[in-house]
């Protein structure tokens, strides 16, 4: 009886959170008050309560008062973004099967000043130009540290940032920087499509510590956003390499960094410089609104040596002036069309919302970049191998891509995602044919079928709604 109690006892020590035995802080008895994580069928639950007296002890203890609420809320976000493993291999739901001990630790070491980031897993992702773009994607446990930061550091930070600055900021969206392009375009004659060579890999450690301690003094803010630009990086199966450049493209602090490092290096001196001069820009893609070439010119060799200053090359291969050619603008240049994300800006027929009447104007559509990769999608699909599947089980499946496409690049020129909306309707057409005998090998049929399914439940599928 004596050995079966001591053995259980030792059992609620493994169990404990306490990071006496683990070589950590010891906690406090209130400290499952503050972060208790209760598991009751699938949701997870934190208690509210926070127990004032040990939140005062706890800065007496820790060298940074930083509360187990931030951190849990971090991990929340954390968890409803998803994402790949990081170089330990542990994915988020095996994360989440230790929560409390896990987010303990991080806040644990967080707090105290002695978290150090892990290495970051290196991934090569295919681009639409034959060569590819390096992610580095972080380790669970250290997405949620970085949150922390973040959640900390961009409520101060972006109230600062530049209107026209768009890239992954609260309440500003690549929609919104397509928008007000559309109407520079028209008030305008020429626009700087702008490239920058590698910038996630180019960006100057100093420089960008320097543009951090302008918008905060918190010093555990500091210390934690130095220790990620230099957090070494390490393919599959190669030993780790120190980084002494760059933030890792895909690191959940990395965009915000980015804003700030482009608000001091770009928006802010363009400002100075050409303040009569508009321009749009979303995380490292830019365009700039001039009146003539000539202007166009005189601005470009001038953001040209400010990037250069700074450490940062243009791509003279991606980087070019566009004339914004149209019914009124008959002039004529090498280069009359432009890509801004996802979207192809060009002259082509349009209606007058106004008369009605159909006229040549400048205006963006989707982009044949954008169309390659959906149809790539569509058959990546096959959909007519999915027989088992019923028609509400494909459309539930479907749906979410088809919503977005439509959400998105439908919002401006929605007739050029026809063609791609009729491919789709082949794909399930094909379906239907290897689905059911009566339309085996009858195309028209099918689709004649698929129309009728169409218009009895027009919610059915979410490019027909």
């Amino acid at each position: 009886m004596v050995r079966e109690r001591s053995e259980a006892v030792e059992r609620r020590k493994d169990l404990s959170t306490d990071a006496r035995g683990r070589g950590g802080t010891a906690r406090s008895s209130e400290e499952a008050l503050v972060m208790r994580v209760e598991r009751r069928g699938s949701p997870v639950r934190v208690e509210a309560r926070v127990n004032q007296q040990w939140e005062e002890h706890m800065t007496e203890t820790k060298s940074y008062k930083i509360s187990k609420q931030l951190v849990f809320k971090a991990w929340e976000q954390v968890r409803k973004n998803r994402g790949a493993p990081g170089i330990d291999g542990q994915s988020v739901e095996a994360f989440e099967e230790g929560l409390q001990d896990n987010l303990y630790k991080i806040w644990n070491r967080i707090s105290s000043g002695s978290y150090v980031p892990p290495a970051v897993l290196l991934c090569d992702i295919p681009k639409s130009d034959g060569n590819v773009r390096t992610l580095g994607i972080p380790t669970v446990a250290d997405r949620v540290a970085q949150m922390v930061v973040k959640m900390t550091l961009e409520p101060q930070v972006d109230p600062q940032f530049h209107q026209d600055s768009y890239g992954y900021r609260p309440k500003k969206s690549a929609l919104q920087a397509v928008g007000v392009a559309r109407q520079r375009c028209w008030q305008m004659n020429w626009v700087i499509d702008l490239d920058i060579k590698a910038f996630f890999d180019s960006i100057d450690h100093k420089l960008m510590m320097r543009a951090v301690r302008k918008h905060t003094t918190e010093g555990w803010v500091l210390l934690y956003i130095e220790r990620w630009l230099k957090a070494p990086a390490q393919r599959p199966g190669e030993e780790p390499r120190k980084r002494t450049e760059g933030t890792p493209q895909g690191g959940v602090i990395s965009p915000l960094l980015a804003n700030i490092f482009l608000h001091h290096v770009y928006d802010c001196w363009m400002q100075r410089q050409f303040p009569d001069l508009p321009f749009e820009r979303y995380a490292d893609d830019l365009l700039v609104h001039c009146y003539t070439e000539r202007q166009a010119g005189f601005v470009l060799e001038g953001i040209r040596r400010r990037l250069r200053q700074c450490g940062l090359e243009i791509n003279s291969s991606k980087t070019r002036m566009v004339y914004c050619k149209d019914r009124l603008r008959k002039g004529d240049s090498k280069h009359v069309s432009f890509d801004f994300l996802g979207y192809e800006f060009r002259g082509r027929r349009t209606r007058s919302s106004r008369t009605g009447q159909i006229f040549a104007g400048f205006n963006p559509a989707i982009s044949s970049k954008a169309k390659k990769a959906i149809r790539e999608k569509i058959r990546s699909w096959q959909l007519s191998r999915r027989t088992p599947m019923s028609l509400e089980e494909v459309a539930a499946w479907i749906n979410p891509s088809v919503r977005g496409w439509m959400n998105y690049y439908g919002a401006y020129c929605k007739s050029a995602l026809q063609p791609l909306l009729r491919m789709l309707d082949f794909q399930l057409a094909k379906w239907a044919m290897r689905k059911f005998k009566r339309h085996h090998r009858r195309l028209v049929r099918a689709l004649r079928w698929l129309s009728e399914v169409y218009r009895r439940e027009p919610n059915l599928f979410a490019h027909h709604a």
